[in-house]
This record gives structure tokens, sequence and C-alpha cells, in this order.
């Protein structure tokens, strides 16, 4: 019986992917980044108890990939579908488009998120290497940083922060980058703790301090930076073997 946990913990990440999506095609993003944020929480878990319970599976590597797709690849591209949109027409707009809204070709650039995403996680499942560390920026990672940018516009409520994010250009670079991260070869460690001394997951506790306090003091701001911060700290820390 206790094989079946972490496929249902997968599940639920489906689940709140479907969710999240509903919400974020409503153009009910602040919804949506909630049910995105559940998901990624059953997305960790999952694995933690696979290898708790020690009944990690080849179908729960596939069906973990298979949640992500939804969760942390569609998701995101459907919430970068409406903020160009949004950005095309000046100004954030609660309701849904409306068929008979003009809806131009831009906007579908924000599915190229969904696609490197897609990518990403095919790669990922026939890598073995990718077990302490990752190579490219992980799904869920990028899924934060992307549904990070309608609550800051919602929550932070800076006219020069809504004007950056709900300018074309920022939205194209910012999809490109993503897109170009989530395929880059750059090493990034995985938050996977061989033992808890301080000596062997040094970047890992400060991560975790860090990305708390800036939580704290820059609230949804903060993910971005987290995200930066993650990339550098990964760049900095040794080579594991």
């Amino acid at each position: 019986m206790k094989s079946y946990i972490p496929n249902f913990l997968t599940l639920l990440n489906v689940l709140s992917g479907c969710i999240a999506t509903v919400f974020a095609v409503l153009n009910h993003l602040e919804w949506a980044a909630l049910f995105v944020f559940i998901g990624i929480f059953f997305d960790f878990f999952d694995g933690l108890a696979a290898r708790l319970l020690y009944v990690q599976s080849e179908i729960g590597v596939q069906l973990d990939s298979l949640a992500d797709v939804i969760t942390s690849g569609l998701v995101p591209g459907v919430v970068m579908f409406q903020l160009l949109s949004m950005a095309e027409r000046g100004g954030w707009n609660l309701g849904f488009i409306g068929h008979d809204a003009e809806i131009t070709l831009l906007p579908f650039v924000g599915f190229a998120i969904t696609l490197a995403s897609a990518y990403r996680l095919a790669k990922f499942n026939v890598d073995e290497n990718q077990i302490s560390s990752f190579v490219g920026l992980p799904t869920p990672a990028n899924a934060l940083l992307i549904l990070s940018l309608p609550l800051i516009l919602l929550y932070h409520n800076n006219d020069a922060l809504n004007n950056i994010i709900l300018n074309p250009w920022f939205l194209v670079i910012l999809t490109v980058l993503s897109s170009y991260l989530l395929n880059s070869p750059i090493k990034l460690f995985a938050l996977k703790f061989k033992n808890w001394s301080f000596k062997d997951n040094g970047i890992r506790y400060l991560f975790l301090i860090g990305s708390l306090v800036l939580l704290l003091t820059l609230r949804f701001l903060a993910i971005p930076v987290i995200i930066l911060f993650y990339v550098l700290a990964s760049l900095l820390m040794p080579s594991e073997k």
C-alpha cells in the first residue's frame, strides 16, 4: 500500500496544475499562482516520500515529469500569454479575454516557456547524472519566477515595477531568458541533503536562510531575487562528485 503514496501525491500535483490552468485561462492569475504553489509543494514531497519509504519506481519518475509539464510548464506559458496580452492592451484586466477580443500573435510567444519546459523534462528523464544537481533551471523554479510577476503587480502596487512588468519587450526578453535557462548547460545544486552537516551543505543552508529572509522582507518581489541568488550560488558552489 505504501508504494502508492508517492504516486498519489504526484497526482495531487496534476490536479493542482489542472485547476491552476483553468484559473490562468480565466485570467485569475492570483488563484493560478496559489495552485501552482500547492502543486510544487506536492512535487517536493512525492519524491521525499518515495525516498523515505524506499519505493522509488520508474513509473513514479515518469509520472512526476508529466505532472510538472502541466503545473510548471503549461501554467507559466498561459500566464505569460495573459501578461503579454495585458501589455498589448496597456494595463491590468482581471476579466476573461473573450471571443470578441482582438488577439494578436505576440502573446503566443509566451508558450515558448511551455515548449522549453517540456523539452527540459524529457531531457531530465533520460539523464542519469542529474541526481545531486541539475543541469539547467528546474521547471518548478522557473514556474515560480513567472508566477511571481502577476503577484508583484497585485500586491506591490508600484508604478515603476508595473511599467517594467507590463512592458512587452521585458516580457519577451524574460520568456527567451527563461526558455534558455531551462535548457542551459549551467549546473545548479539540488536541495537534497545527504547528511545534515554544514560543511557538506553550507550553500544549501545559506540559500534557505537567505530565501526566508528575502521573503519576509520583500514578499513576492523576493522570488525573482531568490532565483537569481540560486543561479549565482550554484555557480559559486564547488562541484560535487
